[in-house]
């Protein structure tokens, strides 16, 4: 079997010295800056729980955006591939962490995905909703995460 290598990279710039650097815990910000070659940067802090800024997305808020969208990626080639035609597609994608220590160490436990989908023709519609495996079994990003992703859709038809 044949394997293709492709590889990304970015830069990432801590913008949170208040002054003293890492001095005191309480003392530093969390946010920071991601930097992909021609693209629009991507600002973040750590999670409010650990003294991030609450109005900025942070690495788990990416987490779970990263699985929601290569699924729904995933899923809309495999239905062109078959000759069904998605007319829309929302997800709201739900991670559980857990912590322990304090917060001091902590991993994902699941996500759960919840695609509701529309396509063309009633009669397309169980068709639709089992292509939803295989959209998981072909996601680059769930094949490389070491907890359960569920996937619970719900389809239509127009």
């Amino acid at each position: 079997m044949s394997h293709d290598r492709h590889e990304y990279s970015a830069r990432l710039t801590w913008e949170g010295n208040l002054g003293q650097g890492t001095a005191t815990y309480a003392g530093y910000g969390r946010n920071f800056r991601i930097l992909m070659s021609g693209k629009p940067d991507l600002v973040g802090s750590a999670d409010a729980t650990f003294r991030g800024a609450p109005d900025m997305h942070n690495p788990e808020d990416l987490l779970v955006a990263s699985l929601s969208s290569c699924h729904m990626l995933s899923y809309l080639a495999v239905c062109a591939l078959k000759k069904i035609s998605v007319l829309s597609y929302t997800d709201d994608a739900h991670g559980v962490m857990v912590t322990s220590g304090g917060g001091a160490t902590g991993r994902f436990e699941s996500v759960t995905l919840h695609p509701r989908v529309t396509v063309s023709g009633a009669d397309k519609v169980a068709a639709a909703t089992a292509l939803h495996k295989e959209a998981h079994d072909g996601c680059f990003i769930a094949n490389s995460c070491n907890f359960p992703i569920n996937v619970e859709p719900i389809v239509t038809g127009e």
